[in-house]
């Protein structure tokens, strides 16, 4: 394990169809499934003492179809499962918001919704990171612009949405643990 002072680089990942299976609004922790290769493609990151941030949208909430105490149950489960398995996610920051939700203390347009980097810009002052130099890895367009807006790179999980995308990745990825592999050749060099 490298040791850093100060971290400059981390990987950012979305939580629905990179991590875990999706399941259109997960109310249930009974629900999370960690994708095949998931834990151990975040075990190869710790080993590298690169910082692991999970971003996710989760308009859920704004829609009123489940609340934060539900949200933070599913989280405690999706960690618990990962440090089973011996991977460890550093952060989890999520957006909650909508502009069309139901519920009005969420219904706004935020800085935090991907593809708005909000969320990427407060992991990188609490972590201490250069979001240049960072990666995210995502299943869809709104990850890519995400990191791209901040200068980063995105590694796409091979779903058919790469085919019309606006913003390119920097790499599409079978799953997590090629995006891994992808990602720690070209910190390399």
């Amino acid at each position: 394990m490298r040791s850093r002072t100060r971290p400059t680089t981390g990987i950012f990942l979305d939580r629905d169809d990179t991590i875990i299976r999706d399941r259109v609004y997960l109310s249930d922790p009974d629900g999370v499934e960690i994708l095949p290769g998931a834990a151990e493609a975040i075990q190869a990151l710790n080993r590298e003492g690169i910082p692991v941030i999970m971003v996710t949208n989760q308009s859920g909430i704004a829609r009123g179809i489940f609340d934060m105490d539900a949200l933070n149950r599913i989280h405690h489960r999706l960690t618990s499962l990962m440090a089973e398995r011996g991977a460890r996610i550093d952060a989890i920051y999520f957006c909650p918001h909508h502009p069309e939700g139901t519920r009005e203390e969420y219904r706004v347009s935020c800085s935090c919704r991907k593809p708005e980097p909000g969320m990427l810009r407060e992991a990188a002052e609490a972590f201490g990171l250069d979001l240049v130099l960072c990666y995210m890895i995502g299943d869809k367009p709104d990850d890519i612009e995400a990191i791209h807006r901040v200068g980063g790179k995105g590694i796409l999980i091979n779903t058919e949405t790469h085919i019309a995308m606006a913003v390119k990745p920097e790499f599409v990825a079978r799953d997590m643990p090629d995006a891994v592999r992808w990602i720690l050749k070209d910190m390399l060099g």
